[in-house]
């Protein structure tokens, strides 16, 4: 046998591979020839090898027919064996003459003997008292004294019986037999009622399996139904979250951010204003009053205001006001000392006007409404220091120029706050 492949027996019950004792493979010839010679067994005895308690044996298999098919053992191995080893050839060897003696198909496991000796020690009591009872009918037999001629006289009498009550007996066969026709005829209706009723469990069967086929399909839609509500469900309250976001968002505010960067007003960090010491470009000068324009437009529609005397057309960094059909630009190019451009000036003060008209319409929608800085003819007054801005370049510096401006967006975004406020419910 190949020294790599692993050998071993598994027990005829529960089939547990077995660890053998090394006595099994060094026994000696005499104790096998005895374990050979026959086992006495008594005919009338049979051991309850069915029963519940020992009911897993497997078809025997011997060594020596080992080609032919059945087997008192199991031989558990990795491979193809060519020959088994002495020691293996000596343990299968013991198992087939135990197996061969006996009605128990050898080897068997600890737990497994220790069942099966119980069972051999419940027939051994049977016997042990059966033995015991015959014993005393003997004895009893052998005391009692025996009178042969009454014997016989009581058997012919019992003879005589016996003719007298064949009559009987026939009369009682021929009721027996009327009754078995009866039982047959029943048992033919009951059969008749067994086969349909064998029917009508196939159909019952057929009903159910297609129940079933169903009750998966429906089972399978109804779950696909699910996710997808689960799914339009996350997807809805992912909407509803973004919806309560935008309905909490100023859509005046976040459109057109109006802040401060030093001494320069910003809208959406354009700035507007110039200083000498910080020469901001003309086009970021343009840009700011193109966002001034479309807020002020904005707020006006959303208010359903109409301007007096002017119209703001907001069109990008060359916005313009329209003051009796005459285009006046809110944009301007070059330098600052040099800039000669009365309908810039005009524009801008045009733009002041239509910011106080929006104001003037604020307080009559809420009397007590005030913006921090007073406006009037082209100028911004801070009430804290009494002192006004001019909103024109001509004949002003860049300086006051710039502050006119910073104010002038402060007030536009006290109006944006005012809006927001009135129409958040829409």
């Amino acid at each position: 046998m190949d020294s790599n492949i692993s050998v071993s027996f598994v027990c005829q019950r529960c089939l547990q591979p077995l660890s053998l004792d090394q006595s099994i493979t060094n026994m000696s010839e005499h104790k096998i020839a005895e374990l050979s010679l026959p086992l006495f067994s008594s005919p009338d005895i049979e051991l309850d090898l069915q029963s519940a308690n020992f009911d897993h044996f497997v078809p025997a298999f011997h060594l020596t027919d080992s080609e032919n098919g059945s087997s008192s053992f199991t031989i558990l191995g990795e491979g193809e064996m060519s020959s088994l080893s002495y020691h293996m050839k000596m343990a299968a060897g013991l198992f087939d003459i135990v197996s061969g003696n006996t009605e128990i198909n050898h080897p068997l496991c600890e737990e497994c003997t220790d069942t099966l000796l119980d069972i051999m020690d419940q027939h051994l009591r049977m016997i042990e008292d059966d033995c015991y009872h015959y014993s005393l009918y003997l004895e009893k037999l052998k005391k009692e004294d025996f009178d042969l001629q009454a014997l016989t006289k009581e058997l012919e009498d019992s003879a005589l019986y016996d003719l007298l009550r064949s009559s009987q007996l026939q009369n009682e066969e021929s009721r027996l037999t009327e009754e078995l026709k009866s039982f047959q005829e029943e048992e033919k209706i009951i059969n008749k009622n067994i086969d349909e009723a064998e029917k009508e469990k196939e159909r019952i069967e057929i009903e159910e399996e297609r129940f079933w086929k169903e009750y998966n399909k429906y089972s399978r839609e109804y779950f696909v139904l699910e996710d997808d509500i689960r799914s339009l469900e996350y997807q809805r309250n992912y909407i509803q979250v973004h919806l309560d976001r935008l309905k909490k968002t100023d859509v005046f505010k976040t459109t057109f951010h109006i802040w401060h960067k030093g001494h320069f007003g910003t809208i959406n960090n354009f700035r507007l204003g110039r200083l000498p010491a910080a020469p901001v470009d003309w086009s970021e000068i343009n840009a700011a009053w193109g966002q001034t324009t479309l807020l002020l437009v904005a707020l006006a529609r959303k208010c359903n205001l109409t301007f007096q005397r002017y119209r703001l057309v907001p069109y990008g960094s060359h916005s313009y006001v329209l003051a009796d059909h005459k285009e006046l630009p809110l944009y301007g190019s070059g330098g600052f000392r040099f800039l000669l451009n009365p309908k810039f000036d005009s524009a801008m003060v045009a733009f002041l006007d239509c910011l106080q008209q929006f104001k003037e319409e604020v307080e009559k929608r809420k009397s007590r409404f005030n913006l921090p800085y007073r406006m009037e003819k082209g100028k911004i007054k801070d009430s804290g220091t009494g002192k006004s801005y001019s909103i024109t370049i001509q004949f002003n510096s860049e300086e006051q120029w710039t502050k006119a401006l910073k104010l002038m967006l402060t007030n536009l975004k006290w109006l944006v706050t005012w809006v927001s406020t009135q129409f958040i419910s829409d």
